[in-house]
């Protein structure tokens, strides 16, 4: 019987299992109830992999059922993947819930016709997996979230108002508690609400209307409560609150409708392409801001006459929120000041998620699988305040000698090492009409209408910044468009200040980068690598290497022709832009096809270069991106030819901070003649013995390999080591090593015995 809708089960189960398991968010409303999901299918697994082995009795009726549960498994996933931070909360758990539903009625339906089948067998280990999994599946309570969204609207279809209790345990629950996340799900819902009326579907748009009209009596709970708040005991007028927003307005502005709002939130709102007006619904002639003068002087005069100066309003001391007197429930007041963040919508989407950071350093961990034993690769580097930082966290796998395998990046940023407070004042106009100095606004998660504005406002907001430190927000598709021209101007200054942004937006926002990618910016980034403007060039190729960190971006980098501009880079930037230039070659060269590519084009030789005469920084990242190409056996000759021997002993100094990275890429070049014969030549034997005795636990082990490489491959070297006292640290090492540093010197101590006897027995003939 074809056993092609079982195996394709069981692959649909792990690569759902795995979806979870590494990729949902824990800011996914429904996250739970995925991961008891898998807790399920975990069990039910083992299960499906005896079948396939035959070790049970085959059953149509079992095919049937594993058909549908791969349907309702791959409808989940697939729901999944097209899921980001930025989609609907409240739509997500309602669209979830049939999906997860399908999934346990098919594994309930499986389980007993498995139960059936291994309760005829006589034996049977597997019968307890199954019963488990039974259990597991009739036990299993989902969509209870989406319970409580169904009973809300059903009475408010009957004509009830949702009661106050309600209301709070769903703002509780999807932490809709800020401003901010309210206007991330209204628009979310908008959008939603924008495809449904495209599509034609009434039952759909009908669904969300509803939805949406929830969302207003929550936004409306927390306009009550927001009438209460208070600067400095003060309670702040309602109609000085920004009904998008619900925070003070300090740019109040105009739309066509007639309605006013804070600048900042109804840019916010239609930078994502949202044309009504969010108050009245109606549809919006145009899109014009037009300064509502007269409520900016009421609020200054507010302001005045009760003796207030608004600064940042992360000075939660002078800012607090309280609760209607009619409630006697506590409330905490965050005195805290909260780290400066993004857009709330802009957190990790699927697969993004793995960006491990810290101010002012970056590292790079890789590992190496030679003869199916680990080498381990760390790289870390640090540079002033002012200047930027990148950082890959990466994992690489490959075979030794003969054999290569592909391998998966995590992680690339670039990141400024900002010293100031996360928590920065804006400028505060104070009354009397003193002049100010101009500045740009902050859009952080909790700085939107919380900042006096002077002078001039660029109506960018989502992106236009003036201290770095805020560019972690999300941008707009208009403003990228707006950069990628300028990157194409003739005017220099047009093309840095625009690569500099490019840099910043995408530095540490997946969501930015995905933006940027299909934007067009790429070309001309690719492009700026061979402007004669040092600080241009440095700009567009940091702003490629956190671009690589997506993995299709990176894909499409590599096939508009990075490479020779890159090596380029490599060969005539200054400092920063030739580190940035080797890491990006690093980056692409996670790409099976590329590491072959990158050997072949000439970019071994100038990255030797780097790792000969650059700064620490830059000897790390070509050290880097050397090892990775080192995978692929063809690329190590030419590393050795290309003299990157020399430099790697000399960074083998006791003294030196990259002992374990030279160590590691010499591992590797030892497993040909030529690495051999110019580690011994540039004298480098003793310093490994050193390294077997003192090193660090992977540096011990590195360079027991590199030993055993050199013994095998020339008696002479064999004596080399032995003259240099290796036996005492190897015995140690055999002891009290790594599984694979015991491994490594047992046969290094096993060789020179066989050695000895061998010896011994010649001369006995």
């Amino acid at each position: 019987m074809d056993l092609t809708p079982l195996r394709c089960l069981i692959n649909s189960i792990s690569r759902f299992i795995h979806l979870i398991t590494c990729r949902v968010s824990s800011t996914m409303p429904a996250e739970k109830d995925y991961q008891n999901l898998v807790s399920m299918l975990k069990h039910l697994k083992p299960v499906l992999d005896d079948v396939s082995d035959h070790k049970a009795p085959l059953d149509e009726a079992l095919f049937k059922e594993c058909e549908e549960l791969d349907i309702a498994v791959n409808e989940a996933r697939e729901f999944l993947e097209k899921w980001s931070p930025r989609t609907s909360k409240l739509l997500c758990v309602l669209q979830s819930k049939p999906l997860l539903l399908s999934i346990q009625i098919a594994s309930v339906k499986l389980s007993c016709i498995l139960c059936k089948i291994f309760e005829s067998l006589p034996t049977s280990s597997t019968l307890a997996h199954v019963q488990l999994s039974v259990q597991e599946c009739q036990n299993l309570k989902l969509g209870k979230l989406a319970e409580e969204i169904e009973e809300i609207l059903k009475s408010k279809k009957d004509g009830k108002v949702p009661g106050v209790q309600q209301l709070i345990n769903i703002i509780e629950t999807f932490n809709l508690t800020s401003s901010d996340e309210i206007l991330n799900e209204y628009i979310a819902l908008e959008k939603e609400k924008q495809k449904a009326e495209g599509s034609d579907i009434k039952g759909d748009l009908d669904h969300i209307s509803n939805i949406v009209d929830l969302l207003s009596h929550i936004r409306d709970y927390v306009v009550n409560l927001e009438k209460f708040k208070a600067i400095g005991g003060i309670q702040i007028p309602s109609h000085f609150l920004c009904p998008l927003s619900l925070e003070l307005m300090l740019d109040p502005v105009i739309v066509a409708s007639g309605q006013t709002y804070e600048r900042a939130a109804i840019q916010k709102w239609l930078d994502n392409r949202l044309g009504i007006c969010p108050k009245t619904g109606y549809k919006l002639s145009h899109k014009n801001l037009i300064p509502n003068n007269t409520v900016k002087a009421l609020i200054t005069n507010w302001c005045n006459e009760n003796n207030l100066e608004l600064g940042s309003k992360c000075e939660k001391s002078e800012i607090e929120r309280v609760r209607p007197p009619s409630e006697h429930a506590g409330h905490e007041d965050d005195s805290q000041c909260p780290p400066q963040s993004g857009n709330s919508a802009s957190g990790s989407s699927f697969g993004h998620s793995l960006e491990t950071q810290n101010r002012g350093s970056r590292g790079v961990n890789e590992k190496l699988d030679e003869s199916s034993l680990e080498h381990s690769y760390v790289h870390s580097r640090s540079e002033s305040e002012s200047s930027a930082v990148s950082s890959i966290d990466s994992v690489a796998t490959a075979e030794t000698e003969n054999t290569s395998k592909s391998s998966k990046q995590e992680n690339a940023i670039d990141k400024l090492d900002d010293t100031k407070s996360a928590c920065s004042t804006s400028l505060v106009k104070k009354a009397g009409g003193a002049s100010h100095s101009s500045h740009g606004r902050q859009h952080s998660a909790k700085t939107m209408g919380e900042m006096v504005v002077n002078g001039k406002h660029t109506p960018s907001t989502a992106v236009s910044l003036q201290s770095d430190s805020g560019y972690d927000v999300l941008t707009s598709t208009s403003h990228v468009e707006k950069l990628v021209n300028n990157l194409k101007s003739v005017s220099n200054e047009l093309q840095t200040g625009a690569a500099r942004e490019l840099r910043l937006l995408v530095r540490s926002n997946m969501e930015n980068r995905i933006i940027i990618g299909e934007c067009g910016a790429i070309a001309p980034l690719i492009g700026l690598l061979h402007s004669d403007v040092k600080e241009t060039q440095e700009h567009a190729v940091t702003a490629l290497l956190n671009l690589s960190i997506n993995e299709n971006i990176k894909a499409r980098i590599a096939e508009e022709g990075a490479l020779e501009p890159l090596i380029h880079v490599l060969k005539t930037g200054n400092a920063g832009a030739k580190e940035n230039a080797a890491a990006a070659l690093f980056s692409i060269s996670r790409l099976d096809e590329y590491r072959i590519k990158i050997g072949r084009s000439g970019a071994i030789k100038p990255l030797v270069d780097l790792l000969r005469t650059g700064t620490i920084r830059g000897k790390k990242d070509a050290a880097t991106a050397l090892f990775n190409l080192s995978i692929f056996h063809e690329n190590k000759a030419r590393i050795v030819q290309a003299g990157a021997v020399k430099p790697l002993v000399t960074l083998l100094d006791p003294e030196s901070e990259m002992i374990d990275k030279a160590v590691a890429l010499l591992s590797n070049l030892s497993t040909i003649a030529e690495g051999c014969s110019a580690i011994s030549r540039e004298e480098g034997i003793p310093l490994l013995v050193e390294i077997v005795d003192t090193g660090s636990q992977r540096g011990k082990e590195n360079a027991a390999s590199i030993l055993l490489q050199l013994c095998i491959n020339s008696p002479k070297y064999c004596r080399s080591i032995l003259q240099e006292g290796a036996v005492p640290p190897l015995v140690a090492l055999s002891q009290s090593g790594t599984p694979r540093a015991k491994e490594k010197a047992q046969q290094l101590l096993s060789h020179f015995r066989n050695q000895r006897e061998s010896s011994a027995a010649r001369g006995r003939s």
